[in-house]
């Protein structure tokens, strides 16, 4: 009974951390097309601020993922 309920809680701790990333991922993504729609230009500095973001926010739901089992 023990190990079912330890088996449950890591995998929802897993699923909400890999939810927190996705929203995360969203997000940023979202944003950075609205600052490339406002501003053209700046769409090289938008676009490599928006991968290293994107990058980070997998790299904690990856984490999330392992470190939650």
């Amino acid at each position: 009974m023990n190990i079912i309920f330890a088996e449950i809680t890591g995998n929802l701790s897993s699923a909400f951390g890999l939810l927190g990333a996705a929203l995360g991922v969203g997000l940023i993504g979202t944003k950075a097309a609205e600052s490339v729609g406002r501003n053209p230009g700046a769409s090289g500095k938008i676009l490599v601020q928006a991968i290293i973001g994107m990058a980070l926010a997998e790299g904690l739901g990856i984490l999330a993922l392992f470190l939650a089992k």
